[in-house]
Protein backbone atom coordinates (compact mmCIF):
# COMPACT_ATOMS: atom_id res chain seq x y z
CA UNK A 1 0.00 0.00 0.00
CA UNK A 2 1.17 3.57 -0.50
CA UNK A 3 0.09 6.67 0.75
CA UNK A 4 1.10 10.06 0.10
CA UNK A 5 1.12 12.32 2.96
CA UNK A 6 1.35 16.36 3.16
CA UNK A 7 1.87 18.46 5.79
CA UNK A 8 0.38 22.25 6.61
CA UNK A 9 2.53 24.90 7.72
CA UNK A 10 1.15 24.76 10.89
CA UNK A 11 2.25 21.46 11.40
CA UNK A 12 5.92 22.10 11.04
CA UNK A 13 6.31 25.35 12.75
CA UNK A 14 8.98 24.32 14.59
CA UNK A 15 11.19 21.41 16.10
CA UNK A 16 8.24 20.02 18.32
CA UNK A 17 6.01 20.09 15.30
CA UNK A 18 8.66 18.44 13.43
CA UNK A 19 8.75 15.91 16.01
CA UNK A 20 5.37 14.95 16.13
CA UNK A 21 5.31 14.90 12.35
CA UNK A 22 8.27 12.02 12.36
CA UNK A 23 6.16 9.99 14.65
CA UNK A 24 2.87 10.14 12.47
CA UNK A 25 5.52 9.15 9.33
CA UNK A 26 6.94 6.17 10.96
CA UNK A 27 3.83 4.90 12.76
CA UNK A 28 2.81 3.58 9.51
CA UNK A 29 5.24 1.68 7.11
CA UNK A 30 2.32 2.93 4.27
CA UNK A 31 3.68 6.59 4.33
CA UNK A 32 6.18 6.80 1.45
CA UNK A 33 5.93 9.91 0.05
CA UNK A 34 6.27 13.37 1.94
CA UNK A 35 5.10 16.85 0.76
CA UNK A 36 5.92 19.16 3.01
CA UNK A 37 4.91 22.75 3.25
CA UNK A 38 7.07 25.99 4.69
CA UNK A 39 6.75 26.78 8.17
CA UNK A 40 3.93 28.50 9.83
CA UNK A 41 3.38 30.78 12.42
CA UNK A 42 4.62 29.09 16.02
CA UNK A 43 2.23 31.88 17.66
CA UNK A 44 -0.62 33.78 16.44
CA UNK A 45 1.75 36.71 16.34
CA UNK A 46 4.53 35.24 14.49
CA UNK A 47 5.01 35.39 11.30
CA UNK A 48 4.57 32.41 8.09
CA UNK A 49 8.00 32.04 6.94
CA UNK A 50 6.75 32.64 3.33
CA UNK A 51 5.37 35.88 4.44
CA UNK A 52 8.84 36.56 5.49
CA UNK A 53 10.37 35.56 2.33
CA UNK A 54 8.38 37.87 0.35
CA UNK A 55 8.53 40.61 2.85
CA UNK A 56 12.69 39.98 1.92
CA UNK A 57 12.66 39.75 -1.64
CA UNK A 58 10.68 43.33 -1.23
CA UNK A 59 13.76 44.54 0.37
CA UNK A 60 15.73 42.86 -2.54
CA UNK A 61 13.72 44.33 -5.14
CA UNK A 62 13.80 47.61 -3.68
CA UNK A 63 17.73 47.82 -3.82
CA UNK A 64 17.58 47.53 0.20
CA UNK A 65 19.74 45.45 2.54
CA UNK A 66 17.95 42.40 3.27
CA UNK A 67 20.96 40.85 4.51
CA UNK A 68 19.56 41.18 8.48
CA UNK A 69 15.77 39.79 7.48
CA UNK A 70 17.21 37.35 5.78
CA UNK A 71 19.20 35.88 8.84
CA UNK A 72 16.14 35.69 10.56
CA UNK A 73 15.05 33.31 8.21
CA UNK A 74 17.97 31.25 8.84
CA UNK A 75 17.76 31.62 12.27
CA UNK A 76 14.51 29.67 12.30
CA UNK A 77 15.52 27.42 9.82
CA UNK A 78 18.56 26.72 12.41
CA UNK A 79 16.12 26.23 15.59
CA UNK A 80 14.60 23.12 13.76
CA UNK A 81 17.85 21.83 12.91
CA UNK A 82 19.19 22.06 16.48
CA UNK A 83 15.97 21.41 18.14
CA UNK A 84 16.04 17.45 16.02
CA UNK A 85 19.69 17.06 16.66
CA UNK A 86 20.54 16.95 13.13
CA UNK A 87 23.71 17.66 11.70
CA UNK A 88 22.72 19.81 8.76
CA UNK A 89 23.97 22.69 7.19
CA UNK A 90 22.42 24.81 5.27
CA UNK A 91 25.10 27.40 4.59
CA UNK A 92 24.81 26.63 0.78
CA UNK A 93 21.05 27.18 -0.01
CA UNK A 94 21.16 30.24 2.10
CA UNK A 95 24.10 31.42 -0.05
CA UNK A 96 22.94 30.71 -3.27
CA UNK A 97 19.43 32.79 -2.13
CA UNK A 98 21.58 35.58 -1.23
CA UNK A 99 22.79 35.50 -4.76
CA UNK A 100 19.66 34.85 -6.56
CA UNK A 101 18.09 37.46 -4.26
CA UNK A 102 20.77 40.31 -5.23
CA UNK A 103 20.22 39.30 -9.11
CA UNK A 104 15.94 39.82 -8.28
CA UNK A 105 15.41 36.70 -9.96
CA UNK A 106 11.33 36.99 -8.57
CA UNK A 107 9.01 36.42 -6.02
CA UNK A 108 8.20 33.40 -7.01
CA UNK A 109 12.02 31.98 -6.59
CA UNK A 110 11.99 33.41 -2.79
CA UNK A 111 8.45 32.25 -2.09
CA UNK A 112 9.52 28.70 -3.09
CA UNK A 113 12.12 28.65 -1.18
CA UNK A 114 9.97 27.86 2.40
CA UNK A 115 9.02 24.72 1.21
CA UNK A 116 12.65 23.75 -0.51
CA UNK A 117 14.24 24.11 2.50
CA UNK A 118 11.72 22.87 4.87
CA UNK A 119 12.10 19.61 2.66
CA UNK A 120 15.72 19.07 2.69
CA UNK A 121 15.41 19.05 6.80
CA UNK A 122 12.79 16.99 6.27
CA UNK A 123 14.55 14.52 4.51
CA UNK A 124 17.74 14.17 6.34
CA UNK A 125 15.50 14.03 9.37
CA UNK A 126 13.51 10.93 8.19
CA UNK A 127 16.46 9.60 5.63
CA UNK A 128 14.40 9.75 2.62
CA UNK A 129 15.41 10.70 -0.80
CA UNK A 130 15.07 14.46 -1.77
CA UNK A 131 13.62 15.32 -5.02
CA UNK A 132 13.79 19.30 -6.20
CA UNK A 133 10.21 20.13 -7.34
CA UNK A 134 11.79 22.14 -10.15
CA UNK A 135 13.04 19.11 -11.91
CA UNK A 136 9.97 17.55 -12.03
CA UNK A 137 6.37 19.84 -11.77
CA UNK A 138 6.37 21.45 -14.69
CA UNK A 139 4.89 25.32 -16.01
CA UNK A 140 4.72 26.45 -19.82
CA UNK A 141 6.16 29.56 -20.52
CA UNK A 142 2.90 30.97 -19.60
CA UNK A 143 3.07 29.84 -15.93
CA UNK A 144 -0.25 27.64 -16.64
CA UNK A 145 0.58 23.66 -14.96
CA UNK A 146 1.37 21.18 -17.56
CA UNK A 147 -0.49 18.53 -16.10
CA UNK A 148 0.60 15.73 -18.39
CA UNK A 149 4.06 16.17 -19.16
CA UNK A 150 4.39 16.64 -14.94
CA UNK A 151 3.19 13.15 -14.61
CA UNK A 152 4.83 11.35 -16.93
CA UNK A 153 8.06 12.69 -15.86
CA UNK A 154 7.57 12.44 -12.07
CA UNK A 155 5.97 8.78 -12.26
CA UNK A 156 9.12 8.05 -13.94
CA UNK A 157 11.36 10.08 -11.56
CA UNK A 158 9.54 8.58 -8.71
CA UNK A 159 9.13 4.78 -9.76
CA UNK A 160 12.78 3.73 -8.78
CA UNK A 161 11.72 5.21 -5.48
CA UNK A 162 11.02 3.63 -2.74
CA UNK A 163 10.84 6.50 -0.09
CA UNK A 164 10.88 10.35 -1.14
CA UNK A 165 10.34 14.01 0.29
CA UNK A 166 9.13 16.17 -2.49
CA UNK A 167 8.04 19.93 -1.54
CA UNK A 168 5.73 21.26 -1.87
CA UNK A 169 4.14 24.73 -3.80
CA UNK A 170 6.31 25.11 -6.49
CA UNK A 171 7.53 23.79 -9.86
CA UNK A 172 9.43 25.43 -13.14
CA UNK A 173 8.80 26.81 -16.13
CA UNK A 174 10.23 24.89 -19.38
CA UNK A 175 13.39 27.18 -18.99
CA UNK A 176 14.05 26.79 -15.83
CA UNK A 177 12.81 29.70 -13.82
CA UNK A 178 10.87 28.65 -10.22
CA UNK A 179 6.86 29.30 -10.48
CA UNK A 180 4.66 28.97 -7.47
CA UNK A 181 0.96 27.58 -7.32
CA UNK A 182 -1.39 29.99 -5.80
CA UNK A 183 -1.08 29.96 -1.67
CA UNK A 184 -2.36 26.85 -0.24
CA UNK A 185 -0.70 25.04 -3.38
CA UNK A 186 1.21 22.58 -1.18
CA UNK A 187 -2.31 20.42 -1.29
CA UNK A 188 -1.78 20.71 -4.74
CA UNK A 189 2.18 19.06 -5.18
CA UNK A 190 0.32 16.33 -2.72
CA UNK A 191 -2.37 15.73 -5.23
CA UNK A 192 -0.53 15.80 -7.77
CA UNK A 193 2.68 13.80 -6.72
CA UNK A 194 -0.42 10.26 -5.28
CA UNK A 195 -1.50 10.58 -8.60
CA UNK A 196 2.31 10.00 -10.31
CA UNK A 197 2.85 7.16 -7.89
CA UNK A 198 -1.22 5.95 -8.14
CA UNK A 199 -0.91 6.09 -4.52
CA UNK A 200 -3.99 4.81 -2.15
CA UNK A 201 -4.45 7.17 -0.26
CA UNK A 202 -3.49 10.87 0.15
CA UNK A 203 -3.03 12.04 3.90
CA UNK A 204 -3.28 15.87 4.24
CA UNK A 205 -2.20 16.57 7.43
CA UNK A 206 -3.53 20.23 9.09
CA UNK A 207 -4.14 21.56 12.37
CA UNK A 208 -7.71 20.78 12.52
CA UNK A 209 -9.61 17.00 12.64
CA UNK A 210 -10.98 17.33 8.88
CA UNK A 211 -13.73 19.61 7.68
CA UNK A 212 -15.94 21.28 9.77
CA UNK A 213 -19.79 21.33 8.39
CA UNK A 214 -19.67 25.11 8.92
CA UNK A 215 -17.15 27.88 9.76
CA UNK A 216 -16.19 27.42 13.41
CA UNK A 217 -15.65 31.23 13.76
CA UNK A 218 -19.41 32.28 12.53
CA UNK A 219 -20.88 28.91 14.01
CA UNK A 220 -20.03 27.69 17.46
CA UNK A 221 -18.52 23.80 17.81
CA UNK A 222 -20.06 22.64 14.48
CA UNK A 223 -20.23 19.37 13.13
CA UNK A 224 -17.27 17.24 11.85
CA UNK A 225 -17.99 15.94 8.41
CA UNK A 226 -17.27 11.89 8.24
CA UNK A 227 -17.23 11.97 4.45
CA UNK A 228 -17.50 14.47 1.44
CA UNK A 229 -17.29 13.76 -2.23
CA UNK A 230 -14.82 15.63 -4.39
CA UNK A 231 -17.89 17.49 -6.05
CA UNK A 232 -19.67 18.28 -2.75
CA UNK A 233 -16.10 19.60 -1.54
CA UNK A 234 -15.52 21.25 -4.84
CA UNK A 235 -18.50 23.41 -4.43
CA UNK A 236 -17.97 24.31 -0.53
CA UNK A 237 -14.05 25.24 -1.56
CA UNK A 238 -15.22 27.56 -4.18
CA UNK A 239 -17.48 29.53 -1.88
CA UNK A 240 -14.37 30.01 0.78
CA UNK A 241 -13.98 26.79 2.95
CA UNK A 242 -10.47 26.43 3.51
CA UNK A 243 -9.43 22.96 4.78
CA UNK A 244 -8.03 21.43 1.18
CA UNK A 245 -7.00 24.00 -1.63
CA UNK A 246 -10.18 24.03 -4.26
CA UNK A 247 -7.67 22.83 -7.50
CA UNK A 248 -5.97 20.00 -5.26
CA UNK A 249 -8.80 17.92 -6.02
CA UNK A 250 -8.28 17.57 -9.54
CA UNK A 251 -5.50 14.87 -9.96
CA UNK A 252 -6.41 12.58 -7.61
CA UNK A 253 -10.10 12.36 -8.92
CA UNK A 254 -9.01 11.67 -12.43
CA UNK A 255 -7.30 8.94 -10.21
CA UNK A 256 -9.98 7.62 -7.80
CA UNK A 257 -7.39 8.31 -5.04
CA UNK A 258 -9.26 9.16 -1.55
CA UNK A 259 -8.06 11.89 0.36
CA UNK A 260 -8.06 12.07 4.34
CA UNK A 261 -7.76 15.24 5.86
CA UNK A 262 -6.02 14.58 9.37
CA UNK A 263 -5.34 16.71 12.60
CA UNK A 264 -1.38 16.77 13.28
CA UNK A 265 -1.92 17.21 16.70
CA UNK A 266 -4.63 14.70 16.82
CA UNK A 267 -3.52 11.49 14.68
CA UNK A 268 -6.09 9.29 16.24
CA UNK A 269 -9.39 11.50 15.33
CA UNK A 270 -10.34 9.90 11.76
CA UNK A 271 -10.68 13.58 10.09
CA UNK A 272 -12.42 13.79 7.22
CA UNK A 273 -12.81 11.47 3.97
CA UNK A 274 -12.67 12.90 0.75
CA UNK A 275 -13.96 10.06 -2.27
CA UNK A 276 -15.10 10.33 -5.42
CA UNK A 277 -18.46 8.72 -4.59
CA UNK A 278 -20.06 7.12 -1.56
CA UNK A 279 -22.88 4.35 -0.41
CA UNK A 280 -22.75 5.90 2.89
CA UNK A 281 -26.01 8.27 4.14
CA UNK A 282 -25.04 11.56 5.17
CA UNK A 283 -25.11 12.25 8.97
CA UNK A 284 -27.61 15.10 7.82
CA UNK A 285 -29.57 16.25 4.85
CA UNK A 286 -26.69 18.68 4.34
CA UNK A 287 -23.06 18.43 4.04
CA UNK A 288 -21.85 21.70 4.57
CA UNK A 289 -22.27 25.38 4.30
CA UNK A 290 -19.33 27.64 3.05
CA UNK A 291 -20.09 31.48 1.69
CA UNK A 292 -17.88 35.05 0.52
CA UNK A 293 -18.96 38.39 0.62
CA UNK A 294 -17.88 41.24 -1.22
CA UNK A 295 -20.39 40.75 -4.49
CA UNK A 296 -23.22 43.08 -6.43
CA UNK A 297 -25.93 42.07 -8.37
CA UNK A 298 -26.63 44.04 -11.67
CA UNK A 299 -30.57 43.41 -12.21
CA UNK A 300 -30.90 44.39 -16.20
CA UNK A 301 -35.06 44.83 -17.10
CA UNK A 302 -36.29 44.93 -20.97
CA UNK A 303 -39.94 44.19 -21.88
CA UNK A 304 -40.29 41.23 -24.17
CA UNK A 305 -36.38 40.10 -23.43
CA UNK A 306 -37.00 36.19 -23.73
CA UNK A 307 -38.27 36.79 -26.80
CA UNK A 308 -35.16 38.52 -28.20
CA UNK A 309 -32.45 35.89 -29.21
CA UNK A 310 -29.11 36.82 -28.11
CA UNK A 311 -29.85 38.97 -25.16
CA UNK A 312 -27.78 37.21 -22.77
CA UNK A 313 -24.92 37.14 -25.30
CA UNK A 314 -24.84 40.46 -25.43
CA UNK A 315 -24.76 40.99 -21.70
CA UNK A 316 -22.51 38.89 -21.16
CA UNK A 317 -19.90 39.86 -23.99
CA UNK A 318 -19.76 43.19 -22.23
CA UNK A 319 -18.26 41.36 -19.15
CA UNK A 320 -15.81 39.43 -21.38
CA UNK A 321 -14.76 42.19 -23.10
CA UNK A 322 -13.75 44.07 -19.63
CA UNK A 323 -12.09 41.25 -18.15
CA UNK A 324 -14.95 40.03 -15.63
CA UNK A 325 -16.29 36.67 -14.46
CA UNK A 326 -19.67 36.10 -13.66
CA UNK A 327 -20.75 34.00 -10.65
CA UNK A 328 -24.45 33.52 -11.12
CA UNK A 329 -27.06 34.28 -13.94
CA UNK A 330 -30.50 34.04 -12.61
CA UNK A 331 -33.19 34.84 -14.96
CA UNK A 332 -36.64 35.68 -15.10
CA UNK A 333 -39.24 36.45 -18.20
CA UNK A 334 -38.04 40.36 -18.66
CA UNK A 335 -35.38 40.21 -15.98
CA UNK A 336 -31.54 39.07 -16.06
CA UNK A 337 -29.45 39.06 -13.35
CA UNK A 338 -25.49 39.05 -13.25
CA UNK A 339 -23.57 38.44 -9.77
CA UNK A 340 -20.13 39.67 -9.81
CA UNK A 341 -17.30 40.43 -7.32
CA UNK A 342 -17.71 43.85 -5.88
CA UNK A 343 -14.03 44.93 -6.47
CA UNK A 344 -13.81 43.72 -9.58
CA UNK A 345 -16.69 45.09 -10.66
CA UNK A 346 -16.19 48.68 -9.24
CA UNK A 347 -12.89 49.48 -11.31
CA UNK A 348 -14.87 49.21 -14.46
CA UNK A 349 -18.71 49.63 -13.82
CA UNK A 350 -19.56 52.79 -15.63
CA UNK A 351 -17.36 51.31 -18.72
CA UNK A 352 -19.79 48.00 -18.54
CA UNK A 353 -23.05 49.74 -17.63
CA UNK A 354 -22.48 51.54 -20.92
CA UNK A 355 -21.67 48.93 -22.82
CA UNK A 356 -25.02 46.93 -21.76
CA UNK A 357 -26.52 49.86 -22.92
CA UNK A 358 -25.30 49.95 -26.09
CA UNK A 359 -25.34 46.36 -26.59
CA UNK A 360 -28.38 45.31 -25.25
CA UNK A 361 -30.72 48.69 -25.03
CA UNK A 362 -32.17 47.36 -21.71
CA UNK A 363 -35.03 49.33 -20.35
CA UNK A 364 -33.45 49.69 -17.46
CA UNK A 365 -30.47 48.84 -14.77
CA UNK A 366 -30.63 48.88 -11.58
CA UNK A 367 -27.26 47.58 -9.16
CA UNK A 368 -27.29 46.39 -5.48
CA UNK A 369 -24.12 45.87 -3.05
CA UNK A 370 -22.64 44.87 -0.77
CA UNK A 371 -24.20 41.35 -1.21
CA UNK A 372 -22.74 37.79 0.32
CA UNK A 373 -23.71 34.62 -1.41
CA UNK A 374 -24.06 31.09 1.02
CA UNK A 375 -23.99 27.51 -0.68
CA UNK A 376 -25.50 24.80 0.87
CA UNK A 377 -24.29 21.88 -0.64
CA UNK A 378 -25.23 18.20 0.22
CA UNK A 379 -25.57 15.18 -1.40
CA UNK A 380 -28.12 14.30 0.47
CA UNK A 381 -30.29 17.00 -0.75
CA UNK A 382 -31.66 15.09 -3.77
CA UNK A 383 -33.42 12.83 -1.87
CA UNK A 384 -35.28 14.93 0.77
CA UNK A 385 -38.37 16.77 -0.24
CA UNK A 386 -38.57 20.01 1.40
CA UNK A 387 -34.76 21.65 1.13
CA UNK A 388 -35.21 25.12 0.00
CA UNK A 389 -38.76 25.22 1.68
CA UNK A 390 -36.44 25.00 5.34
CA UNK A 391 -33.64 27.71 4.22
CA UNK A 392 -36.54 29.86 3.50
CA UNK A 393 -38.47 29.06 6.49
CA UNK A 394 -35.40 29.62 8.56
CA UNK A 395 -34.19 32.81 7.20
CA UNK A 396 -37.76 33.90 7.38
CA UNK A 397 -37.62 33.43 10.85
CA UNK A 398 -34.94 35.82 11.73
CA UNK A 399 -36.33 38.48 8.88
CA UNK A 400 -33.59 37.96 6.80
CA UNK A 401 -34.77 38.44 2.88
CA UNK A 402 -33.57 36.54 0.50
CA UNK A 403 -31.83 38.85 -2.64
CA UNK A 404 -31.22 35.54 -4.42
CA UNK A 405 -31.26 31.75 -5.12
CA UNK A 406 -29.96 29.49 -7.14
CA UNK A 407 -30.10 25.48 -7.45
CA UNK A 408 -28.12 23.58 -9.86
CA UNK A 409 -29.44 21.00 -11.71
CA UNK A 410 -27.44 18.13 -10.37
CA UNK A 411 -29.71 19.08 -6.78
CA UNK A 412 -26.37 19.12 -4.96
CA UNK A 413 -25.67 22.77 -4.15
CA UNK A 414 -28.15 25.69 -3.19
CA UNK A 415 -27.04 29.31 -3.37
CA UNK A 416 -28.59 31.70 -1.83
CA UNK A 417 -27.39 35.79 -2.11
CA UNK A 418 -28.02 38.06 1.24
CA UNK A 419 -27.23 41.51 2.06
CA UNK A 420 -23.72 41.51 3.94
CA UNK A 421 -24.73 42.86 7.00
CA UNK A 422 -26.79 39.13 7.02
CA UNK A 423 -24.01 36.86 6.37
CA UNK A 424 -23.38 35.10 9.72
CA UNK A 425 -27.10 35.36 10.72
CA UNK A 426 -28.16 33.31 7.78
CA UNK A 427 -25.13 30.97 7.91
CA UNK A 428 -26.17 30.07 11.93
CA UNK A 429 -30.06 29.37 10.97
CA UNK A 430 -29.34 27.58 7.69
CA UNK A 431 -26.64 25.45 10.45
CA UNK A 432 -29.46 25.64 13.42
CA UNK A 433 -32.60 24.13 10.88
CA UNK A 434 -30.59 21.36 9.74
CA UNK A 435 -28.17 20.17 12.09
CA UNK A 436 -28.92 21.13 15.48
CA UNK A 437 -33.15 20.11 14.98
CA UNK A 438 -32.10 16.78 14.03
Amino acid sequence: MKKVVKFGGSSLADARQFQKVGEIIRSDEDRKYVVPSAPGKRTSGDTKVTDMLYATYAYAEAGNDFTKALAQIKLRYQEIIDGLGLSLSLDKEFEAITENFKKKIGSDYAASRGEYLNGIIMANYLGYEFIDPAEVILFDEKGEFMAKKTDEILSKRLENVERAVIPGFFGAKEDGSIKTFSRGGSDITGSIVARAVKADIYENWTDVSGCLIADPRIVKNPKPISTVTYRELRELSYMGASVLHEDAIFPVRKAGIPINIKNTNAPKDPGTWIVESTARKPAYTITGIAGKKNFCAINIEKDMMNAEIGFGRKVLQVFEENGISFEHMPSGIDTMTVLVHQPEFEKKEQRVLAGIHKLAEPDSIELESDLALIAVVGRGMKAVKGTACRIFAALAHSGINIKMIDQGSSELNIIIGVKEADFETAIRQIYSIFVDTV
